[in-house]
């Protein structure tokens, strides 16, 4: 068992990390397997979340306008990653949008990853599909927040617990 995990999700205006911003962050943060914290903000994108992504997600440029900016959260979302590896459903998504984010304040992030989806083809290598609706289903979790940050890392929490259940430590 590692030290410390942080599995986090965000919720983003697009899928490029160059051009598109986060506008959610939800994060659970584990020491020694045990849950210490627990912390989720929407983010002021700075830029007009498309039609397609507020219908997905249900977040609106309204919902964001007082929201504080990624400069606002950054030191904050840094104490929750400092000394943990960060985990995450398709981590190079949600790593490279939080690097992205930290390039444009001068920072250079290095953080130690892991992707869900890679650990589920690793122990049900017999599925296809490994994307967190697939996952979902075969594990029969629900979420009443599906595309919203901390509705997503709860799914991931859920299917790490069924998988323990099923499998084992």
């Amino acid at each position: 068992m590692l030290p410390s995990v942080t599995y986090l999700d965000l919720e983003t205006t697009g899928a490029t990390p160059l051009k598109d911003r986060i506008t959610e962050i939800a994060l659970v943060r584990f020491d020694h397997g045990i849950e210490v914290a627990r912390w989720q903000t929407l983010v002021n994108p700075e830029q007009p979340i498309p039609a397609f992504i507020q219908q997905l997600t249900g977040i609106d440029n309204e919902m964001v306008a007082n929201a504080p900016t990624f400069a606002e959260v950054s030191d904050k979302l840094l104490s929750f990653l400092e000394g943990s590896v960060l985990a995450a459903h398709n981590v190079r998504f949600d790593h490279g949008f939080i690097k992205s984010e930290f390039k444009r304040l001068n920072y250079t992030l290095r953080q130690k990853v892991i992707c869900t989806v890679k650990l589920s083809r690793l122990l049900y290598p017999e599925h296809r599909s490994h994307g967190l609706d697939a996952i979902m289903q075969r594990h029969n979790i629900t979420s009443i927040a599906r595309h919203r940050a901390m509705g997503d890392v709860e799914s991931v929490l859920a299917f790490l617990d069924s998988a323990k259940l099923e499998l084992g430590d």
